[in-house]
């Protein structure tokens, strides 16, 4: 198959907050350096921020080293005002003074953010610098030289029929080589985990931990909204074994940015994060915010909170891991922008000195090199023991927690890990109790269709399934028989649906639901499921999530 081939000194891997801080850095380190260097970055969103969803509070320390005159150009943002944590039962709300919070549950100086609309105006910023922006084309392969190091990456074909053949309309993928290439996916990136898996990335690290983040977009009655006030809770409806929590950030012109996290590690297979969000919102001490309000927009992604712990090794020939696609978010605080912008600028960094030194396909050292002297890797060693203390349990979690951050400030002489990965963590079926979900109201809970519909996601149906099984028979022997199909429960789209007919069940995949938040590739049992890019461009189509 013959492929157009382009060259490029850079090459970087979606256009999120790491990828377009690196090629921002790239390209303001060769403007003060009087020379040329071409960057290229490729985003498999129809535009940049298309698909990126973020609570989102933002620490400005990262977009402040980036480009310090940001504030007065950048998207309109909400100054984070006043704090508030709850700890919630099914009918009451206890407020945690905020004397007692740690200072990752403090928000003064921060910023209530849409980063999609973030996500837009730097890809304009890169773009003003000289960096090449493809939006629509997603990275389906890697390409390796013949010493094995990285090369670049090969597009999507375009046009391919459901089975897989050229369609009428093919057209082939391109090759696009560089002398370092930058993963910027986000979160489980599915070249990022490709390439931990071919250069031993992961060695001698404890496992990722997830979450999936759901989020809603609401607009408010003027008597409820409260611009600047940052809430979080923990608590019901989940149980007390069972990790995760909610936030409302109340943005200016009466928007308020709600969502629900739950860990990826839990244990009952009848568990329905996309349920467990709607019933948060009908909890007595939340209802009244959005009773009489609309919601406009819906969507999910999955989060990494492994933290410092679970850090894979972020450099091998010829390229490097930036932001969430090496797992970088700090859990504790919830936030992980600062940190992609940061790690992202730092790979710009080692990548643009080497290249000033005539080399190329070698091991960028002075990446992990720097971070090791960072800031944020302070911030994750100050925060390292967050994650595995809350397998203990809310409550004994919660304290453990406190006591290192007040008490300890996060520099305990101790170093807890993360021993199993999230998909380890379900039990059987027959052994956990079933959850019966309430009915959807329609005036704060909604069902599931019309969640998917906000979302505005599209995928061509006369195309491979981009949700790929490495076995077809474990669905129903092995996820049906034990843990009652659970990916019926845990994506946040409606994709996966076991369906009963004349030859017994078998599961059926609704491919253009999907919403891209990686949850299957994580969840799924025995790993069956792989995620790979659909023709670029498609999903959903979010607008300033």
């Amino acid at each position: 198959m013959e492929r157009e081939r382009m060259e490029f000194d850079v090459l970087v891997v979606g256009a999120g907050p790491a990828g377009l801080a690196a090629a921002i850095r790239l390209a303001q380190r060769a403007r003060k350096a009087g020379r040329t260097l071409s960057v290229c970055v490729l985003e498999k969103a129809p535009e940049p921020g298309a698909h990126t969803l973020s609570g989102a509070v933002m620490d400005p320390r990262g977009l402040d080293a980036l480009l310090p005159d940001w504030r007065g150009r950048a998207p309109a943002m909400t100054p984070a005002r006043e704090d508030e944590f709850l700890f919630l039962g099914p009918d009451s709300a206890r407020r945690v003074p905020h004397w007692l919070l740690p200072d990752c549950f403090r928000n003064d100086g921060n910023l209530i953010v849409r980063l999609g609309h973030l996500v837009k105006w730097l890809a304009e910023e890169a773009e003003a610098l000289g960096v090449e922006i493809y939006p629509g084309f997603a990275a389906a392969e890697p390409v390796f030289g013949e010493d094995g190091a990285v090369r670049g990456v090969i597009t999507g074909d375009m046009g391919l029929a459901r089975d897989g053949t050229p369609g009428p309309q093919h057209v082939p993928g391109m090759e696009l080589l560089a002398r370092y290439t930058l993963f910027a996916e986000g979160c489980r990136g599915h070249l990022g985990k490709r390439l931990e898996a071919r250069f031993g990335l992961r060695d001698g690290v404890a496992p990722q931990t997830y979450g999936i983040g759901l989020k809603e977009l609401w607009e408010v009655r003027p008597e409820h909204h409260r611009p600047g006030l940052v809430t979080h809770t923990a608590g019901w409806p989940l149980d007390r074994a069972t990790y995760g929590g909610g936030f409302i950030y109340h943005l200016d012109g009466g928007l308020v940015a709600t969502g629900f996290v739950v860990g990826l590690d839990y244990a009952n297979p009848w568990l329905s994060p996309f349920q467990e969000f709607q019933r948060f919102k009908t909890h007595p001490a939340l209802r009244p915010l959005f009773a009489g309000g609309r919601r406009i927009a819906y969507g999910a992604r999955a989060i990494a909170a492994g933290g410092l712990s679970s850090l894979p090794r972020t450099v091998f020939p010829g390229g490097a891991l930036v932001g969430d696609d090496a797992g970088y978010l700090n859990a504790a605080r919830i936030k992980g922008i600062h940190a992609a912008i940061e790690s992202g600028m730092m790979a710009a960094d080692a990548a643009f000195d080497a290249i000033a030194a005539d080399r190329a396909g070698d091991v960028l050292e002075a990446y992990p090199a720097a971070f090791a002297v960072s800031p944020l890797r302070d911030e994750l060693h100050r925060a390292r023991n967050f994650k595995p203390l809350m397998k203990h349990g809310l409550v004994a979690g919660a304290l453990a927690f406190g006591i290192d951050q007040l008490v300890l400030r996060g520099r305990a002489p101790w170093t807890l890990r993360i021993d199993a990965p999230d998909h380890a963590a379900l039990r059987e079926a027959a052994a956990c109790p079933r959850i019966d979900y309430p009915l959807p109201d329609g005036e704060v809970s909604f069902d599931l269709p019309s969640s998917v519909f906000l979302s505005n996601t599209h995928h061509d149906e006369d195309q491979p399934c981009h949700l790929r099984l490495r076995d077809e028979a474990v669905p129903v022997g092995y996820n049906l028989a034990r843990h009652a199909a659970p990916e019926q429960r845990y994506c946040p789209a409606g994709v996966y649906e076991i369906i009963e007919d004349a030859s017994g069940p078998h599961l059926q995949i609704n491919a253009s639901n999907c919403l891209h938040c990686k949850t299957c590739d994580i969840k799924d049992p025995t790993q069956n499921i792989d995620w790979v890019p659909p023709q670029g461009g498609e999903g959903p189509i979010y607008s300033g999530m």
